[in-house]
């Protein structure tokens, strides 16, 4: 199948070589003319066969906004906007909206991967007409991992954002919950292999995760942690998670929290951050705040660009 993909950053670029390594053609745009195949999205838009499907994967708001903007003066009838990125879920139904007065369809999907995701498949969350999604699949079945699960096509327009955004709440819950324990095992003066603790849970017990495999791989790099400082970033989506439960009158008190710690990491330096920090790095080569003079490690920092953990290490 014939794609276009705007924004080919770290989730973008790999999300297309996956496609191309699958047997798709794809177009790619990006403001970057080094990487980019197009020099601008109207020739994205002449280079792609009708009906056109264009898979968008730029930050949410004003930039996602202003490509589906652009992107409904330049398409046709029939051709299917998708957005990738992170979009909250009401945005998603005014684009919906907007485009369909131009007979273009338009499909929500949250990814997630991260930088493993080349490698491993993306999980996808789909929000959309049916007839709109079952055209996508080849696309779908190409970007997810192997196996009957990864992929759902969960709702209507923004539903897909919508599952997509608890997902990052939970996961905000999880990270949490790691961190918790690590600061009080760091703290104990009878544990003395906070490490191998860690490292053991990896089998055999009801918290063996992915996500334990990347704090086991963290500690690795740096057993105490040492080299981080305790202060994590929210993405946005974990407010937008703990809002949808304010207006849905559903507690949600252990995510609440998690992005309540979040917020408290940025005014002292917090030991239980450091643990979140370094999680957000493995799986998504998210910036993280070094101890000595407060530089930044990027997505193609040791620790961010790595390769997965095997599958019988897990």
């Amino acid at each position: 199948m014939q794609i276009g993909m705007v924004g080919l950053g770290k989730m973008g670029g790999n999300m297309a070589e996956r496609l191309r390594r699958g047997g798709h053609e794809v177009v790619g745009y990006d403001r970057d003319p080094e990487i980019s195949d197009v020099a601008s999205l109207k020739e994205l838009a002449e280079r792609l066969n009708k009906p056109r499907a264009i898979w968008v994967m730029v930050p949410a708001g004003k930039a996602t906004q202003t490509t589906v903007d652009d992107l409904g003066e330049l398409l046709d009838e029939g051709d299917i906007v998708v957005d990738g990125g992170n979009s909250h879920y009401v945005d998603d139904q005014k684009h919906a909206a907007e485009l369909l007065e131009k007979g273009i369809g338009f499909v929500d999907c949250g990814v997630s991967g991260g930088v493993w995701g080349l490698e491993n498949g993306y999980a996808l969350m789909c929000g959309g007409d049916a007839a709109n999604v079952e055209r996508l699949m080849p696309i779908f079945e190409t970007l997810k991992p192997e196996g009957e699960d990864g992929f759902v096509h969960a709702g209507d327009v923004g539903a897909g954002h919508f599952a997509k955004m608890v997902h990052n709440g939970i996961e905000y819950g999880m990270m949490q919950a790691f961190a918790e324990g690590w600061e009080l095992l760091e703290a104990s003066d009878v544990v003395k292999d906070v490490k191998g603790s860690f490292q053991s849970w990896r089998t055999g017990t009801v918290i063996r995760s992915w996500l334990l495999d990347l704090m086991v791989r963290a500690m690795d790099d740096d057993e105490h942690l040492t080299q981080l400082r305790g202060y994590a970033q929210d993405s946005g989506e974990g407010r937008w998670t703990v809002q949808a439960a304010v207006d849905h009158a559903v507690p949600l008190p252990v995510i609440t929290a998690a992005l309540y710690a979040r917020f408290a990491s940025r005014q002292d330096d917090s030991p239980a951050m450091k643990v979140v920090a370094a999680l957000r790095n493995q799986f998504g080569g998210h910036a993280i705040t070094a101890v000595e003079g407060s530089t930044e490690k990027g997505a193609d920092s040791p620790g961010a660009d790595v390769t997965p953990p095997r599958e019988v290490d897990r």
